[in-house]
């Protein structure tokens, strides 16, 4: 069973950083682990997904510029660096992990494999 394990978020003021792991009881070499959130009385939505085996990335354009992210192949964790936060900003967080399609690599569709979640608030 494939267990994703979240940790990093917390309350926090607007303008701060947060930065947010997600470690992975399996690798996913030829597969993609990426990050969604979802605040309350709305559905999950897309912030960063990376494909391990070519590198290949995408970033929610409502984030760019303010998070990114990097992995570690060797240690199956995923990093989210969160700066510039905004009240906008507050979710729940998930890490996934699986093998989307093209169509899909940006859907929660597309990713068989979810840790709990960790709640981020950004106050204002």
């Amino acid at each position: 069973q494939v267990q994703l394990e979240e940790s990093g978020g917390g309350l926090v003021q607007a303008g701060d950083s947060l930065r947010l792991s997600c470690t992975a009881s399996e690798t996913f070499r030829n597969g993609a682990m990426g990050w969604f959130r979802q605040a309350p009385g709305k559905e999950r939505e897309f912030v960063a997904v990376i494909r391990w085996a070519t590198g290949a990335s995408r970033l929610a354009d409502s984030v760019k510029g303010r998070f990114s992210f990097s992995g570690n192949t060797a240690k199956n964790t995923l990093y989210l660096q969160m700066n510039s936060l905004k009240s906008e900003d507050t979710a729940t967080y998930y890490c996934a992990a699986g093998y989307p399609i093209s169509s899909t690599l940006t859907s929660p569709n597309g990713y068989r494999y979810w840790g709990q979640g960790t709640q981020v608030t950004v106050s204002s």
